[in-house]
């Protein structure tokens, strides 16, 4: 079943930092002007930073949520979580990245950063309830064994549909790295089939790396979404 699109962003307020020296997009999400709670997707690097765009905007942080746990993707999330005292949502499957971060950064001159432990876990299939937003979780792993990619809801739109926090797996004209340890070109191919059949081409895509784009730009004009294997 294809899931409608609301209307891509408006309604939502979505603040981009990008961050960190391989420009990974951190993202802060309410769902009004008139929240006074909010979420934060991947918060790779410059804690200092996105703590002030936090007490900037006014809001409470209720959940840190992570799409997968490679180094520019959490680094910020201990001092964060720390100072905020928001719940991290971390994919099951790579919870011991964070709980151990410096053993998994590849390159020498990254970090140091601090670990931490995830209080919540998902792994696709969840339906969580923060900030305002309805949200499922869906299981898109290729990129990384456990990532994971959040498609939000605003419950007071009667209109329906999603706008999508898609990590590491679906960029603007491009996909994730399948060169890493545990990655897997193919595995990635179905999570990006399952994305296009699930959702409308209206459907917003927030990417972990590039700039915001939709499932329709994507379908039409990302190489790697032409000729997808068919979802079972």
């Amino acid at each position: 079943m294809q899931r409608r699109a609301r209307q891509s962003a408006e309604r939502m307020e979505v603040q981009v930092l990008t961050v960190g020296p391989v420009q990974e997009n951190c993202y802060l999400l309410r769902s009004g002007p008139d929240s006074k709670s909010a979420l934060l997707i991947d918060p790779g690097e410059e804690a200092p930073r996105i703590l002030e765009a936090i007490e900037a905007l006014g809001v409470e942080l209720e959940a840190i949520l992570l799409t997968h746990t490679h180094f520019d993707h959490i680094g910020a999330v201990a001092p964060i979580a720390r100072v905020t005292g928001a719940p991290v949502y971390c994919p099951e499957l790579e919870s011991h990245v964070l709980a151990d971060i410096m053993t998994y950064v590849p390159y020498e001159g990254i970090g140091p950063f601090e670990s931490w432990e995830a209080e919540e876990f998902v792994g696709g299939g969840e339906r969580l309830e923060l900030a305002g937003f309805e949200i499922e979780v869906f299981f898109t792993p290729g990129h990384s064994p456990g990532h994971v990619s959040y498609a939000f809801c605003d419950p007071d739109d009667a209109d329906g549909g999603y706008v999508i926090a898609s990590g590491d797996v679906l960029f603007q004209g491009s996909i994730g790295r399948t060169d890493l340890p545990g990655a897997d070109h193919a595995e990635l191919m179905r999570s990006l089939a399952m994305l296009a059949d699930s959702f409308a081409d209206e459907t917003t895509v927030l990417p972990g790396h590039m700039g915001i784009t939709t499932i329709g730009q994507e379908r039409a004009t990302n190489p790697f979404m032409q000729d997808l294997p068919s979802v079972s």
